[in-house]
């Protein structure tokens, strides 16, 4: 054993001063341990001594905690209680009924499915906590790689992610998120040719190349060339800067269900980049059965969502 975990006391000492100090009388406390009242004793002074300190003051009429034996009492007490509670605790990991979850996500996931995922998880399992983060797809990636996450929610790239499971969530044909002032607003069937002269808000590239090149490959396939007045992140960021007037932007039409009255979304007739939104994780041994009921969660909610996420194209394939 470690030099460091050598005591000279033992658990058993500390719930025997706890008794004594609960009680402040040796006999009371020796029949509530079951125990002799000398052995009590010789406990006690056996504690005292690995200590250093005298913990109680005791005469034939009474017996009071000296100020260390206060202090060891305030020290004591957390410390038992939690070990009383240990093994149910343990039982509730073990179950998948306790723990915590890691979990990143984006602008996307929150805006649609996360939502409905993190409310009926946390009706079923009170009691395990989940750690949330916004974060781009290139980092969620990287994160779940080394371990940093338990599972993200994320922009797939064409291919799919090296060393780790996928569930499609989401998949549908982006629309334009305009300035509710831009006459373009009033253009019955507008078409991506039809925003030739408006300026875009997006992303940088290096948060979700795929996305990013889906965008480019569509204004190439209409034959425009797309002006790029800003890149920002996250994706709330570029709603703010269209509704200050300061271009135009794509979102899906789930995600525009809940809009300030400042903007205006209008879906596009033709070409139009697609979002794909994945739940992403690493099948390893060592998930807890915490992390699994969350994936269970999750697929479920999106099965129950399918009709409302995925259109007859991204519902060929919705397991990955």
């Amino acid at each position: 054993m470690p030099r460091k975990y050598q005591y000279d006391h033992e658990l058993r000492h500390l719930v025997y001063f706890q008794a004594v100090a609960r009680h402040l009388h040796y006999r009371q406390a020796a029949e509530d341990l079951g125990v002799a009242q000398p052995a009590l004793s010789r406990q006690i002074l056996q504690l005292e001594n690995a200590l250093g300190v005298k913990l109680f003051n005791r005469s034939r009429r009474r017996v009071e905690m000296t100020p260390a034996g206060a202090e060891l009492r305030h020290r004591v007490e957390p410390l038992l209680q939690s070990l009383l509670r240990l093994p149910n605790e343990l039982q509730a990991v073990a179950k998948g009924n306790s723990g915590c979850i890691r979990v990143a996500f984006t602008g996307l996931a929150m805006s649609t499915v996360l939502p409905g995922i993190l409310r009926d998880f946390t009706r079923q399992h009170p009691h395990v906590s989940i750690e949330l983060n916004e974060s781009p797809t290139t980092l969620q990636l990287t994160a779940l790689r080394q371990g940093e996450i338990d599972c993200g929610f994320f922009h797939p790239d064409a291919q799919k992610p090296k060393g780790l499971q996928t569930w499609l969530l989401l998949h549908e044909r982006n629309g334009i998120l305009l300035p509710s002032d831009n006459p373009l607003t009033h253009i019955k069937g507008l078409r991506l040719q039809d925003l030739v002269s408006t300026p875009f808000v997006l992303f940088p590239r290096a948060h979700n190349p795929g996305f990013y090149d889906r965008i480019l490959a569509t204004f190439s396939a209409v034959g425009v060339v797309p002006k790029i007045a800003e890149e920002v992140w996250p994706r709330a960021n570029g709603i703010g800067l269209v509704r200050a007037g300061l271009g135009a932007t794509f979102i899906t039409p789930s995600e525009a269900q809940y809009l300030p009255r400042e903007v205006v979304f209008r879906p596009l007739n033709g070409p139009t980049p697609e979002s794909r939104l994945m739940l992403g994780w690493r099948k390893t041994a060592e998930a807890s059965l915490a992390v699994q009921a969350f994936l269970s969660s999750a697929k479920t909610a999106s099965e129950h969502s399918t009709h409302s996420y995925l259109d007859k194209e991204g519902s060929v394939d919705a397991r990955s």
